[in-house]
């Protein structure tokens, strides 16, 4: 069912309040070290200003303070950088319900608000109802651009849409629009890659991509799990042991569905992290020895089958990036998407997201997504609780 946007809203004299994502990484001085999610959010925060006269009340979380309050987790620097960004002072408020909140809204001509830290209330990922309803309380129509948090069901993202007409924001629409289209209509070839640590985390999203994808790469501290379901030696490379059955009843299936499974054939070692001077390229992982991440004939290769992809969707390193000596391979398959030309480059939030920035390549991909998990939960084809209770379409046409 299609959901209604912030642009099928009356907006005029309105007060809007907008759940955005401004859980931004802070260095020990508050001070702001990536504001994407910030940017994210300006288009539309712009648009409804537009509307004028419209009053925007923004509301976030930031870290986990669980219920408690938390000063190093206030959104006053999000509010800070906002206003540098807008052009216009930012009303930032101590608290996000109540009385003296209701009353610094109607008193103050700032046309941007930001409510504090929602998550300074349990209340909050409990999505309880009277809490939802307090925050509604503040506005005439709900806007909801934060997909990092569209897989949760709390009192800012699903249960506030009872109380009042509830559309996407112009990032959450992006969003759907291009994930929704890599899992439901993609241009062929379809190629995806995974990386991460984990294949418990990717189970799912596999089992998803047998039908869609052509070829899954599979890279990254899981693809050892898969190397030890085919037989191969991987020394002392991260293992999820009681995954094993499952790696390998994926590959058959990926076989029976002729899919393509890529998976790493070379590999660089080490037997110490803190001595990456003594890493050497092999294609047999010895004992002793564990993989960090994937050699020269591995990107080669991956680099072959991306070439002739017209889809790609990228989730979860390919090696140990956040270390330069173990970040080739990552860093070799990112520029070598960024490069691609007429390719549809979807990247899925999180540790990817931080690879395609580290290295320089984020404005080259066509997407990337502002949320790791959601982003994840939707492509595993699952239906995220902050989307689906937005208004339908047909309910106001």
């Amino acid at each position: 069912m299609e959901k209604i946007n912030v642009k099928d809203l009356d907006l005029k004299g309105k007060k809007v309040i907008v759940r955005v994502d401004f859980n931004v990484p802070l260095d020990d001085q508050q001070n702001i070290t990536d504001d994407m999610r910030i940017q994210a959010a300006l288009p539309t925060i712009k648009y409804i200003l537009e509307q004028s006269p419209a009053k925007v009340i923004l509301m976030s979380h930031l870290g986990r303070p669980k219920g408690e309050i938390v000063a190093a987790m206030s959104l006053a620097p999000a509010a800070k950088r906002l206003g540098e960004l807008l052009g216009e002072a930012v009303l930032q408020l101590d608290e996000c319900i109540g009385e003296a909140v209701q009353s610094a809204i109607e008193g103050s001509d700032a046309r941007v608000i930001l409510l504090e830290n929602l998550r300074f209330h349990k209340e909050e990922t409990k999505n309880e109802p009277e809490f939802a309803k307090q925050l509604a309380s503040l506005a005439d129509v709900y806007v909801n651009d934060a997909f990092g948090t569209a897989h949760r069901a709390h009192a800012s993202t699903e249960g506030v849409t009872k109380y009042l007409p509830s559309a996407a924001g112009f990032l959450l629409e992006k969003e759907i629009t291009f994930l929704g289209r890599a899992i439901h209509n993609p241009e062929k070839p379809f190629v995806v890659i995974l990386g991460g640590a984990k294949v418990s985390d990717k189970i799912l999203l596999i089992e998803n991509l047998l039908s869609k994808a052509d070829t899954i790469i599979i890279g990254g501290g899981m693809a050892y799990t898969f190397l030890k379901a085919q037989g191969k030696n991987i020394g002392k490379s991260l293992l999820e042991e009681d995954k094993v059955g499952i790696a390998k009843a994926l590959l058959e299936k990926a076989k029976a569905a002729n899919v393509n499974i890529e998976l790493t054939s070379d590999f660089l070692v080490i037997q110490e992290f803190d001595k990456p001077e003594d890493s050497k390229i092999v294609q047999d992982i010895e004992d002793g020895w564990e993989s960090l991440d994937i050699g020269p004939e591995t990107i080669t290769r991956f680099k072959k089958i991306l070439s002739e992809a017209k889809t790609v969707v990228w989730n979860g390193p390919l090696g140990v990036f956040e270390k330069d000596a173990y970040a080739e391979g990552t860093k070799a398959i990112a520029q070598h998407l960024a490069g691609l030309k007429g390719v549809t480059t979807i990247v899925g939030g999180g540790d990817s997201a931080a690879a395609a920035s580290k290295f320089g390549v984020a404005d080259a991909m066509t997407h990337i997504s502002t949320g790791g998990g959601a982003s994840l939960e939707l492509l595993e084809g699952k239906e995220l609780p902050g989307i689906a209770a937005l208004t339908d379409k047909e309910k106001v046409s």
